[in-house]
């Protein structure tokens, strides 16, 4: 899609209440004039693509023309996913049991559909070996609708508590993960996963990106979820920089366990970096897929794939202080 129409389709469905909202939050960020922002976003939407959530994540008032060209927009992005994923291919990553089942040595845990038709004692039998699960709907994003269960919450009750999974449209449970003790040093509250982006570009083949989620007191480690993340060097699977969250705050050091963030290494990180890689390979047709890995003690195993990788959170301001997007890491593997 062209600049132009990708911006009038964007201005047709804008909301405009949020972005005038939006303004308000980053005057007192910048010291800019609601005016000059508002000017500022919609010159950014013609010439970049830009929504006005790209503007806020990548604080693009503090950039130069030539550093703006340097972030990859949600018009961008959403053109690389569609030119990269054959979208006949999504299924596999967006139906979470069709992707444990596909990537069942990777994902490497007990898991089970539920629905109105699951046999309550075969149910029963899941609940009896695993006493502490995550419950998902079938397909989703953001972390909406996860949650995580405990043997108390259905002791001598299961048929009543399956009936209430299937009322909240859960489609999935799943054993919980236990991740490595050097994980849950940073948070021990979620299963702290690492997004690691692999593309099958014209140029190479590998890994783009990858960042390290924290949760931040909740279930989940999700941005949306109220999570933050760091950016992973990809040689040493150190973390690059502090923590940044959605709202733009950033952490030197965890806010609830006080471990540093900066430095902070990832164990198994070139184990999970050949994981995805191989995965990768077995459908070629979605050549740009983000992949959640959680590290337990054993190693990395995958806790879902994802066909439609976010731009935003490897580009959150923090992540990239001199302002130079992830433009220049896509144009090592293809052409932009």
């Amino acid at each position: 899609m062209g600049k132009l129409a990708f911006f009038f389709k964007r201005l047709i469905r804008m909301d405009w209440k949020a972005m005038w909202k939006t303004t308000k939050i980053l005057k007192q960020r910048s010291g800019k004039s609601r005016l000059w922002l508002l000017w500022d976003m919609l010159r950014c939407a013609v010439k970049y693509n830009a929504g006005y959530v790209d503007y806020k994540i990548a604080q693009m008032y503090r950039l130069t023309d030539e550093q703006k060209i340097t972030q990859i927009t949600r018009g961008l992005s959403n053109t690389i996913v569609r030119r990269m994923n054959d979208k006949a291919y999504w299924y596999l990553f967006d139906d979470k049991a069709t992707f444990n089942e596909l990537f069942k040595d990777e994902v490497g845990r007990d898991w089970m559909k539920v629905s109105a038709d699951t046999d309550p004692e075969t149910f029963r039998a899941f609940l009896q070996k695993n006493p502490d699960i995550i419950a998902k709907p079938l397909e989703g994003s953001s972390g909406v609708g996860i949650e995580r269960y405990t043997a108390d919450c259905w002791q001598g009750r299961e048929t009543d508590f399956l009936r209430e999974l299937v009322d909240k449209q859960t489609g999935i449970i799943e054993e919980r993960v236990i991740q490595h003790p050097r994980m849950m040093e940073m948070c021990p509250t979620s299963v702290n996963t690492i997004r690691i982006a692999t593309l099958l570009g014209d140029k190479k083949q590998g890994i783009v990106y990858a960042f390290l989620r924290i949760g931040n007191g909740n279930v989940m480690d999700n941005v949306d979820q109220g999570g933050m993340a760091a950016r992973v060097d990809l040689d040493s699977g150190k973390l690059l920089t502090v923590g940044a969250d959605k709202q733009g705050n950033t952490f030197a050091e965890h806010p609830i366990t006080h471990t540093p963030i900066l430095g902070f290494e990832v164990p198994f990180f070139e184990e999970a970096k050949a994981m995805c890689i191989n995965a990768a390979q077995k459908v070629p047709q979605m050549r740009f897929v983000a992949w959640d890995v959680a590290i337990t003690e054993k190693g990395p195993v995958f806790i879902e794939g994802n066909s439609f990788p976010s731009h935003a959170v490897p580009q959150f301001a923090a992540h990239y202080p001199d302002g130079i997007g992830i433009m220049r890491e896509f144009r090592e593997f293809i052409d932009i």
